[in-house]
């Protein structure tokens, strides 16, 4: 698997048609499982083949029972430089409630190692769980915080179909998921984070100022990416392209020299409504001028017209030329992006 990456790093150099890369991001699966030599055979890989920028972002995904201090030592040493950890939890009821492999205690340990080898850490932190206290809650943020933390990605429990959680819950046995906690649970995260001196750029993400994640960030504005691996998403700005889910059908491509690839070219509206689900998400908005210049005119009268029932609700507002959301209509963002999109031209 690992020769197929770099296989496919090399074969696929040419389609970011030189840009320079800002961000390298080990994501999606369980990373962390690469030994310290794959992942810097991987990172030569890309320095071989693609130009970087001077002081790249590179960061690793990692799970807490995968993070021992021989673990956390050895990618010290690698050009990993920033470690986003799933911590989702420092309860042991909320981490079995998930069928989370890691312990509380586990969660613990591998923060207190990870911050004496490493500056730029972010965690992921889930609310709205059944059961989950508001003052549970605050204690997961001050014990993130205790540990300053400068990043925190943190999501609304989704009960995915098929899974032990759903049984649990149809069956009784566990609550069902409930949004008015859910949203109270994201207040008073959003409202402790403020106090603490980080920026809520983005719905689900708080960072202290020069640690916004560049890998998620450069997804919000647009940019171009390239996926490598199975299942990997990539985009160029026009087109999308996703690579073949299974690993074996994966391998045997790249080893034909073959990408196993699909692509689509995204309409104008496709981008429309992209670039409108994505920005109003962040506090850089959505720029009414770059509506105009990438998209049209009847787009800008579209997205005129159906915010301005948001606008006098106080969920959107107009600032230069650019509209943004609210702190009351965060919350309800991805509901309210739907509304803008333009439905009935391609």
């Amino acid at each position: 698997m690992i020769a197929c990456l770099v296989k496919e790093i090399e074969l696929r150099k040419e389609e970011l048609n030189n840009q320079i890369l800002e961000t390298i991001y080990f994501g999606g699966g369980t990373p962390s499982m690469l030994s310290a030599k794959e992942i810097s055979r991987l990172i030569a890989a890309i320095y071989e083949h693609h130009a970087v920028v001077a002081f790249p972002e590179i960061t690793l995904e990692a799970n807490p029972d995968d993070l021992s201090e021989e673990k956390i030592k050895a990618l010290s040493h690698t050009p990993i430089n920033r470690l986003s950890i799933g911590v989702q939890s420092f309860f042991e009821k909320d981490l079995a409630l998930m069928n989370r492999a890691h312990s509380a205690s586990e969660a613990h340990t591998s923060l207190e190692i990870a911050t004496r080898y490493f500056e730029n850490i972010s965690i992921d932190l889930i609310y709205g769980i059944p059961g989950l206290t508001h003052e549970e809650w605050q204690q997961n943020i001050q014990t993130a915080l205790r540990f300053n933390i400068r990043h925190i990605s943190s999501y609304a429990l989704t009960v995915e179909p098929k899974t032990a959680l759903e049984t649990l819950i149809k069956k009784g046995k566990i609550e069902k998921v409930d949004d008015d906690l859910a949203q109270a649970q994201f207040e008073i995260l959003r409202d402790a984070l403020e106090k603490a001196d980080f920026v809520h750029y983005e719905l689900s993400n708080f960072g202290k100022q020069n640690h916004f994640s560049k890998n998620n960030t450069a997804y919000w504005l647009g940019k171009s990416y390239l996926g490598i691996g199975p299942s990997a998403h990539s985009f160029d700005g026009r087109q999308r392209s996703w690579n073949v889910r299974n690993n074996s059908k994966y391998i045997k491509q790249i080893a034909l020299n073959t990408l196993p690839i699909e692509r689509e070219i995204l309409s104008v509206t496709d981008r429309y409504n992209e670039y409108v689900m994505t920005g109003l998400r962040t506090i850089w908005g959505v720029s009414l001028e770059k509506i105009k210049t990438d998209f049209g005119n009847k787009y800008v009268s579209h997205i005129n017209k159906e915010s301005e029932k948001y606008i006098q609700q106080k969920l959107l507002y107009v600032e230069g030329n650019t509209l943004k959301t609210t702190k009351k209509g965060a919350f309800l963002i991805d509901g309210i992006a739907a509304h803008l999109f333009f439905l009935n031209a391609h």
